[in-house]
């Protein structure tokens, strides 16, 4: 049963990080994906084919799979506010910088040196929230901040489809004029993340004395029943089969998610749509997302349920996949790619609670590195193998199947995966999770 001061002091730490998170991981994720808008008018301006345009937009995973595990390990030793703080900057001068490409190779190379940029921020995020919330509120706090990728389409898809009207504005093309200004708000928040954030429950002058006393208790008692708590060596823990075993279930789930954000707006404009339209079509699919995020991990909390779950939404997310991609009527298309979204959204936050389950400290921060890197490999295979099937058949329908058995191989994963036992929360042992 919850206790005043434990529903007092989550409820305070909430308010306090969750909505700043949202912001930031918000801009994160728009500034990844607004190539896949960019792309309706950049690719034809720069003469990009479909292989090349999908080998670019994925290259940005390759460099983001070197620098993820260094990069979230030195947030662990230099602490979040100035870690998130750097990344934040980097990636929003870098972002920027896309507006001045001038064809495939400087495309490659703007790629390339953003995943680097941004390498760590998410992962740290994560591990970021598990220094503040216990772990029966992880999968429904993973859940609010991850909501920024569905609210980033919903709000970032019609704000992009309108800047590629401004073409000619002062000389600039839409798509530039895309980059520019959705760079600017990182840089912003870079600044503000530095003087906002607190590295340590410890360092909570905002928290009252009784509210941190119980929050680090509470996190201290978890950690002490934590399965490894690094007497094992850090390398063994974060490369143990359960962490590799998540990080292709992750595999499975961000390919499908990729293949949304970089080729959706094609195939909706498809449809015969405008720029505009598309952006306000692409509303819908993600606002079920954003739904399907939020209760599909408040039910998991609820129901102390993790692997069943994840199961059904990779499944949800795989077959109206493979729907969408065989049928060819624009309004069933929508409502399948609208299933899949409630699917894909579903089981990202749920994947994360997995591998805080068993791991704690710097095990856990290489964890999480080591899932999300592998994971967001698929981000450079998916929008490579769709554009270069579309390329090579004109048409989308047989690189949407090839991810979709992605998401199949996942959900078979996960189901292998076996139990675990719960954590401690508030003080007192709580029932089998998984």
């Amino acid at each position: 049963m919850t206790t005043d001061i434990e529903a007092r002091t989550i409820k305070r730490i909430s308010w306090r990080l969750i909505p700043f998170l949202i912001v930031c991981y918000f801009v994160a994720y728009l500034d990844r994906v607004n190539v896949g808008f960019a792309s309706l008018t950049m690719n034809r301006d720069l003469g990009i084919s479909a292989t090349a345009y999908g080998l670019g937009a994925g290259l940005f995973f390759i460099t983001y799979f070197i620098f993820e595990v260094p990069s979230n390990l030195a947030l662990e030793k230099f602490g979040a506010r100035r870690w998130i703080a750097r990344i934040m900057l980097s990636w929003g001068v870098i972002s920027g910088g896309m507006a001045f490409i001038g064809g495939e190779t400087s495309f490659y190379i703007m790629r390339l040196l953003l995943g680097a940029a941004e390498a760590g921020f998410f992962p740290g995020i994560i591990f970021y929230l598990t220094l503040w919330f216990p772990a029966a509120y992880r999968a429904r706090i993973v859940s609010l901040f991850m909501v920024a990728i569905p609210l980033s389409s919903v709000i970032g898809s019609p704000i992009s489809g309108l800047l590629l009207e401004m073409d000619g504005v002062l000389g600039f093309r839409g798509w530039q004029w895309l980059y520019v200004i959705e760079a600017l708000p990182a840089i912003v928040l870079s600044v503000m993340t530095y003087l906002y954030l607190t590295d340590r429950p410890a360092d909570a002058k905002w928290l009252a004395a009784d509210e941190r006393a119980w929050l680090e208790q509470t996190l201290a008692a978890e950690a002490a029943h934590s399965p490894r708590q690094g007497h094992v060596p850090l390398t063994q823990e974060i490369l143990n089969p359960r962490v590799l075993a998540i990080a292709v279930v992750y595999f499975g789930a961000v390919a499908l998610l990729y293949a949304f954000g970089f080729f959706l707006p094609q195939i909706f404009k498809g449809f015969g749509l405008t720029n505009a339209q598309t952006g306000f079509l692409m509303i819908v699919p993600y606002a079920v997302g954003t739904v399907g995020m939020l209760w599909w991990g408040k039910r998991s909390d609820a129901k102390r349920e993790r692997r069943y779950h994840l199961a059904a939404a990779l499944a949800c997310a795989s077959l109206c996949t493979i729907g969408a991609a065989l049928v060819g009527d624009p309004i069933v298309k929508v409502l399948l790619f609208s299933g899949a979204a409630l699917g894909i959204f579903g089981a990202l936050p749920i994947t994360w609670t997995l591998p805080t389950e068993t791991l704690s400290g710097a095990a856990a921060a290489g964890a999480i590195a080591v899932v999300n890197s592998i994971g967001n490999l698929s981000g450079f295979v998916a929008p490579y193998a769709v554009g270069a099937i579309k390329d090579w058949t004109g048409s989308f329908t047989g690189g949407l199947l090839l991810i979709a058995c992605a998401g199949i191989v996942g959900m078979i994963t996960v189901l292998r995966l076996s139990h675990t036992s719960a954590p401690v929360v508030s003080g007192r042992v709580g029932a089998a999770a998984e």
